[in-house]
C-alpha cells in the first residue's frame, strides 16, 4: 500500500521545487528549469562519487530509548560539524517530503496511530503492528533520502535513529505481549531483504539513560500519551539496545557509547568523532562503480519501496483490492498529488504551447 500511495507523488525536493515554479504566463505554459536527474550517462560523462567525498562526508545516527535527548544531540552535531541533519522519521515523513508538505489522514498514513500505540499497545485492531511496519517503511525512505544527499553532494548527514535499530522497538513490543510471532517473522523478512542494499551509517551514537531517568523525562515533558509507557517496554528497549544492536552494529561501523551526562558535552562528543579512524565497515570497500549503483537505488523511491511488500496475508496489515483502490484513488485527489510536478492540467502536459 505504502508504495502504491507513492507512485504519484514527487521523489524529491527538486521535485516539488519544479512544481513550485511552474506557472501560466500569457498563451504561453512554462516550467522551472528542471535539473536533469542523475543516470548512466552522467556516470559516464565523469559524474564521480568519489569527486565530492571529505573526510566529513560520514553517515552518523545517534539511538536512544523514548526521551533520551537524542535528538538536541543529533542538532548540535549536525550544526557544529557542517552536516545535514536529519530528524526522526515518522507516520508522516513522506507526507513531509512531498506533495505539499501536509500531513495527510490516517487512511493514506499507515492507518495507524503512535497515540493509540501508547493508550492501548495490545489493541486487537492491529495498530501496533501497522505503526511498526510503517515506521519502517518511512526511515527506509529517509536513510534513502540521506544516503542520496551525501552521494549527491558530500555533505555528511546525522540522522536520529535509522532502520537499523527499529527492530529494537519490534523486541520490545514482541516481548510485552503487543504483536504476534508472525509479524515479527514479517518484520525480519522485510527487514532481510531491504536493508542488504544500503550501506551501514559510519558512527553509530547510542545514549544510554536509565529506565528511572527516562520516567522522569516523559513525566516532565507531560505528553498524556506518552505517560502511559510502562517502565517493563522502556527496559526491554534499552536491553535489546544493549545485547543485541550495539553489538551487531560494532562489527560494521564505529560505535560510541555515553550517558546522559557525558551526552550533554557535544564538544567532547564530536572530539570523539573526529578522533575516529574509520578503519572497518563496507564504506572501505566501495568504489565509483559501487557509489554508482547505490545511488541509482536511493534516489529511486519505488525501487527503494519495492520490497517492503512481501505478499503474506497478515490481518494487522493486509487490506483488500477494491479497498486499496478506493484509498488510492481518493489519494490522488489531493491537492498536489494527482498530476506529475511540471504538469499543467489546463493545457495537458509539460510543454510550452502557443496559440
Amino acid at each position: 500500500m505504502a508504495l502504491r500511495l507513492l507512485r504519484l507523488v514527487p521523489a524529491s525536493a527538486c521535485a516539488r521545487g519544479l512544481a513550485a515554479g511552474t506557472q501560466r504566463v500569457g498563451s504561453v505554459h512554462t516550467s522551472a528549469r528542471h535539473k536533469l536527474q542523475y543516470g548512466p550517462l552522467a556516470f559516464i560523462l565523469g559524474e564521480k562519487t568519489t569527486k565530492k567525498l571529505t573526510e566529513q562526508s560520514r553517515v552518523i545516527t545517534v539511538d536512544g530509548n523514548i526521551c533520551s535527548g537524542k535528538g538536541r544531540l543529533a542538532k548540535e552535531i549536525a550544526e557544529r560539524l557542517g552536516l545535514r541533519h536529519f530528524p526522526e522519521a515518522g507516520i508522516h515523513y513522506s507526507d513531509s517530503t512531498t506533495g505539499d508538505g501536509k500531513p495527510l489522514d490516517l487512511e493514506f498514513s499507515g492507518n495507524c496511530s503512535l497515540e493509540k500505540f501508547y493508550d492501548d499497545p495490545k489493541s486487537n485492531d492491529g495498530n501496533s503492528y501497522r505503526l511498526q511496519s510503517w515506521l519502517y517503511t518511512s526511515r527506509l525512505l529517509q536513510y534513502a533520502d540521506a544516503l542520496e544527499h551525501l552521494l549527491s553532494t558530500g555533505q555528511g548527514v546525522v540522522l536520529e535513529r535509522s532502520i537499523y535499530s527499529d527492530f529494537v522497538f519490534l523486541d520490545a513490543m514482541y516481548k510485552q505481549g503487543y504483536i504476534r510471532k508472525q509479524c515479527v517473522e514479517h518484520y525480519r523478512e522485510v527487514k532481510k531483504l531491504t536493508i542488504r542494499e544500503y550501506l551501514p551509517p559510519h558512527v553509530v551514537i547510542y545514549v544510554d539513560v536509565p529506565v528511572a531517568e527516562i520516567q522522569s523525562r516523559i513525566q516532565k515533558k507531560g505528553d498524556p500519551h506518552e505517560m502511559k509507557v510502562t517502565s517493563a517496554y522502556l527496559q526491554d528497549i534499552e536491553n535489546a539496545y544493549k545485547n543485541t544492536f550495539l553489538p551487531e552494529m560494532s562489527e560494521k561501523c564505529e560505535v560510541l557509547q555515553y550517558s546522559a551526562r557525558e551526552a550533554q558535552d557535544a564538544e567532547k562528543v564530536i572530539e570523539d568523532i573526529e578522533y575516529l579512524k574509520y578503519e572497518k565497515g563496507p564504506w572501505l570497500e566501495q568504489d565509483d562503480r559501487t557509489f554508482h549503483n547505490l545511488r541509482m537505488l536511493v534516489q529511486d523511491k519505488l525501487a527503494v519501496l519495492n520490497y517492503t511488500t512481501i505478499p503474506v496475508y497478515l490481518p494487522e496489515i493486509t487490506i483488500g483490492a477494491h479497498q486499496s483502490d478506493r484509498v488510492f484513488r481518493r489519494f490522488q485527489e489531493l491537492p498536489g498529488r494527482k498530476y506529475q510536478p511540471g504538469y499543467n492540467a489546463d493545457v495537458g502536459d509539460t510543454w510550452i504551447w502557443l496559440k
